[in-house]
């Protein structure tokens, strides 16, 4: 492979990866050192991953308002400092937590449900949330908790999957930022009984689903193949839910530089509305960037810029 490949590649992380040590390996594996993961995923966790790749990095901070799904396992009856089975157990039915009688099944679907929409979610302190300049997590491991400000979440859609108590198997749609671990805490809490996340597979990010994400093992036979670059997404290809437009000849320079374009620089300049994000790209196809049209004026600013060797 080598370092002109750009764009963002669906990789399935494996329980025990950090999301960094994926990048790591994929540096390796694919010899570049312009890459970058799209959120991170705790190391017990397997699922979707989307890495960036090249000039594909600047995809990163676009994917991260994209929704995300979940299927997650909750255990009602024990509390932890993690808010998962990973940490230490503070409460259960032997340590004080009102775990004698579970609530029925009944009364687990209808706490579960009320979660729908939008809540003010706590982050957990093992998370990489920063307070006062420093991670919750550093803080977490140095015995040290504090006063953490609510954040609002969405929580777009819930599936009951399966309930067989303690377990409760659930499909989770939700805006970024949420933390399934503390939606999991937080439906214990509910419930009076308490509850822990006994383990998490995010099925899709965006349009990135876990039946195409490929395993590093799998991405490493490709590699011997020499067909890495037949896996990496191009980024127009990603972001293919906006408009496209095309610079014309008076266009052609002012787009290579990334200034801004007017109507008279674009063949067949569209009715826009006011912040609406446009692919632009050449007569000949080329995709150069992502622009803003503003409707004040009717003239189109550069929002994310993607170099390759066509357009340099």
């Amino acid at each position: 492979m080598n370092n002109t490949c750009n764009g963002i590649m669906n990789v399935y992380k494996e329980r025990g990866f950090t999301s960094h040590d994926v990048v790591a390996r994929l540096r390796g594996i694919c010899q570049m050192k312009k890459i970058g993961h799209t959120g991170t995923l705790d190391p017990e966790a397997v699922g979707v991953l989307p890495v960036c790749f090249g000039s594909g990095t600047k995809l990163c901070d676009m994917i991260t308002d994209w929704d995300k799904e979940y299927v997650a396992v909750l255990r009602l009856g024990v509390v932890t400092d993690t808010q998962d089975m990973t940490g230490r157990v503070l409460a259960d039915n032997e340590t004080g937590c009102d775990t004698a009688h579970l609530p029925g099944e009944e009364a687990v679907r209808e706490a579960v449900m009320r979660f729908v929409g939008e809540y003010d979610q706590i982050p957990p302190m093992y998370s990489a949330v920063k307070v006062n300049g420093r991670r919750l997590y550093e803080l977490a491991r140095a015995g040290v908790e504090v006063e953490r400000k609510p954040r609002r979440v969405r929580i777009g859609e819930i599936e009951i999957r399966d309930v067989s108590l303690p377990l409760v198997t659930l499909r989770v749609v939700c805006s970024k930022g949420t933390y399934i671990r503390t939606l999991c805490h937080d439906i214990g809490l509910r419930l009076g009984c308490g509850g822990a996340m006994e383990s998490l597979a995010r099925t899709r990010v965006g349009s990135f689903r876990i039946e195409n994400a490929l395993k590093l093992s799998e991405i490493e036979r490709l590699r011997d193949k020499d067909k890495i670059s037949d896996i990496i997404i191009s980024p127009d290809v990603v972001l293919a839910h906006y408009r496209a437009v095309r610079v014309n000849a008076q266009g052609r320079r002012p787009v290579l530089n990334g200034n801004l374009l007017t109507p008279a620089m674009l063949e067949d300049a569209p009715q826009a509305a006011d912040g609406e994000l446009f692919r632009v790209y050449d007569a000949a196809g080329v995709f150069y960037g992502v622009y803003r049209c503003l409707a004040a004026d009717g003239t189109y600013r550069p929002v994310k810029m993607f170099p390759t060797e066509q357009n340099v």
